[in-house]
């Protein structure tokens, strides 16, 4: 074997060795560090200075990220606080990090504890379940889990109602405006109707019983009135006089009786004699 190349395989092991020694020291002291920052905040924490302690908390987490008891204990510190959604992701951290059963107990049961104050049962029946996995005899995660059951399956049944309600009232308004529907359309016939009634009532107006219009009939009966009052005066037969004709012919002989009779009077009384008085 060529020694150049000996040289360069123990060079490269030496160095890789090296390497390691070095990353697991580097790790060893961000793991102290961690620790160092997690042991501050937790005498802080005892002392009720809660806002310093999540600060040492947050110091041992950027440390090391995966530090399990800096994100447990800024998780709980989130939990007294009333921060539910800060505790929660800092536990599910922590219980993503543990690595002995104890540590995921202890994350997944406090984690439950958080879910059930959120209302949301049905998941923290799982988070229940998976602390009693890595400790089976704790009793208060076994009777957490059984308050978890029964509200999840309250929560179900309220649901299930819910929907059926949600369903019955689709169903009614679906119903109703089918109804509506029917009314508008019973509405439109009955003017339709009504329309008819009237174009009906109006051409019998117009029409007679036969059918006939009745202006065209009432012309008719006019024109046939007229008619036969023609046809009732009596018709002047050729060379007969007409009654207005014989009526100014008997004046004219009344009249010229008359003179005749005036013109006889007036011959008698040249023949008489009249008596005047004296003159005085």
């Amino acid at each position: 074997m060529n020694m150049k190349y000996l040289f360069t395989i123990i060079l490269t092991f030496v160095t890789i060795v090296s390497f390691s020694q070095e990353k697991e020291e580097q790790e060893l002291l961000a793991m102290q560090k961690a620790n160092d920052y997690v042991y501050q905040g937790n005498e802080k924490a005892n002392s009720e200075d809660y806002i310093a302690a999540e600060m040492d908390y947050r110091k041992a987490i950027s440390s090391q990220e995966t530090n399990v008891a800096g994100a447990y204990n800024l998780g709980t510190s989130y939990y007294k606080k009333g921060n539910l959604d800060e505790a929660l992701y800092r536990l599910t951290q922590a219980a993503k990090n543990a690595t002995n059963k104890e540590n995921k107990h202890k994350a997944y049961h406090n984690i439950g504890n958080i879910l059930m104050q959120n209302k949301k049962c049905k998941e923290a029946v799982e988070a229940y379940k998976n602390a009693l996995r890595n400790n089976p005899s704790d009793e208060e995660t076994r009777y957490n889990l059984g308050l978890a059951k029964e509200c999840a399956e309250q929560q179900e049944d309220q649901q299930d109602q819910n929907q059926d309600q949600n369903e019955d009232q689709e169903n009614k308004d679906e119903n109703k405006d089918q109804e509506d529907q029917k009314d508008k359309e019973g509405d439109n016939k009955e003017d339709n109707k009504d329309e008819g009634d009237q174009d009906k009532k109006d051409g019998e107006d117009q029409e007679d019983d036969k059918g006939e219009p009745k202006d065209d009939k009432q012309d008719q009966g006019k024109e046939g009135d007229n008619e036969k009052k023609e046809q009732q005066k009596p018709q002047q037969q050729p060379g007969q006089l007409s009654p207005q004709q014989i009526k100014n012919l008997l004046e004219a002989m009344n009249n010229q009786e008359e003179k005749v009779q005036e013109k006889i009077n007036a011959e008698k009384q040249k023949g008489v004699k009249v008596q005047t008085d004296k003159d005085w």
